[in-house]
């Protein structure tokens, strides 16, 4: 990585402000071109800047050379008054001085390539730029602040002290070592094996935080989906009308509940259908259900024709039936919606949405506070991690069951499992999925 990347590192448009980073080795010739002189480093310094006898603008100007940088190279900031001309022309003055513009995730990927940054602080970054809510910012900052790593690096740690054991056994057989060097090595592969367990049983809480925590409205046409869905998010996302089969695809909208950002899909009224469009909605209504992490099952509560009972079939326990219309008389399907609920596990919530869903927020809040909050240890954030967990774990596994036979098949697994873990934070392997990772960021970053 060589050469001087140049890139805007706030977003485009107008604004009062704007700022441009400059990064790599020639940075400082640049500057002096730009700015006249050199500024003190770390202090922010107001410098006319030109070009060719041109003025581009008064700015403040940020020289940060290496190591002690974002980057680990030389660098610079300059913040700049926030006009797409001018912001254009510097940016236009830099390459023209030799720069060029910076490809997306540049500047962090010479952070991870010159040890500023480990791939799991990497991704962070990304995670901590596309933050809606505090909890995803939260878990971000956690992770960018080694969180993360520490806990892998800790796990390898233990690895590294198994396989010492192991190769002990293997390499001096005829040594005066102590009798079951060997079998030193079991308590700790089965603790460790035992951590690896939780972590996957956990993993999907870093993804839920960081994507959203997914919520289906299901239940028969007409049952209230959409105006429960118009409730939630106060304005009217869905259209209502008293025409079974009006919604016909799914219809996403996002809220934000405690600090944790869920998906709301209102879907299509499920009921057996030869009409092609309305089929096809209901067959996305299912697949939607399926993947969500909660369901909320809406009853017309003053029905009585069982209608309700096609969408049941998506439920299940810790979900919540909503026994809608309650400012009505009630019919059957009132009474077997709630017996039913209690026996598959769902929880009940009787009300007229003509009233307004402050129950079902309560709800949703609860719901999504139990399922989000964090366990004792950090959260895997992408799917990447949970393969490598699985990986390492199955791994594990395997040494136990090798460890029965000699000490050289269960070294192998535990070596395996230890480069699994590395892989996290970008030790080894890393070539691989660094453009898969660093492809994901903004511009500038």
């Amino acid at each position: 990585m060589t050469g001087v990347i140049v890139a805007p590192a706030t977003a485009p448009g107008r604004a009062a402000l704007a700022v441009v980073r400059l990064s790599g080795p020639g940075t400082e010739d640049m500057l002096r071109s730009l700015a006249g002189d050199l500024p003190p480093a770390r202090r922010a310094s107001l410098r006319r800047l030109s070009h060719d006898g041109a003025g581009l603008d008064q700015a403040l100007v940020l020289w940060m050379p290496l190591p002690a940088s974002y980057t680990g190279e030389d660098m610079a900031e300059l913040h700049l008054h926030g006009g797409p001309g001018v912001v254009g022309a510097v940016l236009q003055a830099a390459v023209a001085l030799g720069g060029r513009l910076a490809q997306p995730g540049e500047f962090t990927r010479r952070a991870f390539a010159n040890g500023k940054l480990d791939l799991a602080q990497a991704e962070a970054v990304a995670d901590l730029v596309e933050a809606e809510t505090a909890s995803q910012a939260r878990q971000a900052l956690d992770q960018l602040g080694g969180a993360l790593s520490r806990r892998y690096d800790a796990w390898r740690t233990r690895l590294v002290e198994a396989l010492a054991f192991l190769e002990a056994a293997i390499d001096f057989p005829d040594e005066d070592l102590p009798v079951e060097v060997a079998a030193r090595a079991r308590p700790l592969l089965d603790g460790l094996l035992g951590e690896l367990e939780a972590a996957l049983v956990d993993a999907e809480r870093g993804r839920r935080v960081r994507e959203g925590l997914k919520v289906a409205l299901i239940g028969a046409p007409n049952a209230g989906k959409s105006s429960l869905l118009n409730a939630l998010v106060g304005r009217n996302a869905a259209i209502v009308a008293p025409t079974p089969g009006t919604t016909r695809d799914v219809i996403e909208q996002p809220l934000v509940l405690a600090g944790y950002q869920l998906l709301l899909a209102d879907t299509a009224g499920m009921r057996e259908s030869d009409e092609e469009i309305e089929a096809e909605g209901v067959r996305r209504a299912r697949a939607w259900a399926e993947e969500a992490d909660v369901r909320v099952l809406v009853v017309d509560g003053s029905l009585g024709d069982g209608g309700w009972v096609e969408a049941r079939l998506e439920a299940r326990a810790g979900d919540l039936c909503l026994i809608n219309k309650a400012d009505l008389k009630p019919g059957g399907d009132a009474m077997s919606a709630d017996g039913w609920s209690g026996i598959a596990g769902l929880d009940v919530l009787r009300l007229s949405l003509r009233d307004g869903a402050d129950p079902v927020r309560a709800w949703l809040t609860t719901r999504a506070t139990a399922l989000l909050t964090g366990a004792d240890f950090p959260a895997a954030t992408r799917l990447r991690h949970q393969e490598r967990l699985l990986e390492a774990r199955d791994r594990l596994r395997a040494a136990i069951v090798s460890a029965e036979q000699g000490a050289e098949l269960a070294a192998e697994d535990v070596r395996l499992a230890a480069r699994a873990l590395e892989r996290v934070t970008g030790r080894v392997g890393a070539e691989e999925v660094l453009g898969r990772v660093f492809s994901t960021f903004c511009i500038g970053k």
